[in-house]
């Protein structure tokens, strides 16, 4: 069988424009509500941990200096894990949610993929599973909901853009 590489670049791009969603929509909550999202500069000196063995980032490594271009690859890994989660939603549902978009699959995908920062992403960064070490756990786990929630809809949207301007179809 081959593989459709027009698909996989629209697929790719969809995650980006996705990632980019959740990035608008958390400025604006950011903005207006209050509410701040990751630091993408942890992200990054716990994949630089990764490197040296590290799979947890211990409380004393949020109080050191700033590890070189950490920022940058805490962005970086953002937004390749948008572009992962897209493909593998193609793995899910084919390519058809980029020919024929719809609102609903994508969302409700998005919303499974919260699994990932509450068993992954949270205990990795100290926080716990499901941010249980927070001091509002409930306010974190609505806020990751929020977000990948947004992350769907954003797949949705990012299909309506490529349909709209006939990219790569």
């Amino acid at each position: 069988m081959d593989m459709d590489w027009t698909a996989v670049q629209q697929a790719a791009l969809a995650g980006v424009i996705a990632t980019g969603v959740i990035d608008l929509a958390g400025w604006a909550r950011a903005r207006w509500f209050g509410i701040i999202g990751p630091d993408w500069g942890l992200v990054g000196r716990w994949i630089v941990g990764l490197g040296g063995g590290r799979l947890v980032l211990r409380a004393q490594d949020k109080k050191t200096p700033a590890v070189p271009q950490e920022r940058m690859l805490g962005w970086v890994f953002h937004y390749a894990v948008g572009i992962a989660l897209a493909l593998g939603f193609c793995g899910i549902d084919g390519f058809n949610w980029l020919t024929q978009p719809e609102p609903m699959v994508p969302t409700l995908y998005g919303l499974a993929t919260v699994a990932l920062p509450f068993c992954l992403m949270q205990p990795a960064l100290g926080a716990g599973f499901a941010a249980r070490k927070t001091p509002n756990p409930t306010l974190a786990r609505v806020n990751s909901l929020i977000t990948h929630g947004v992350f769907g809809f954003g797949l949705y949207a990012g299909s309506l853009f490529l349909n709209l301007f006939q990219v790569g179809l």
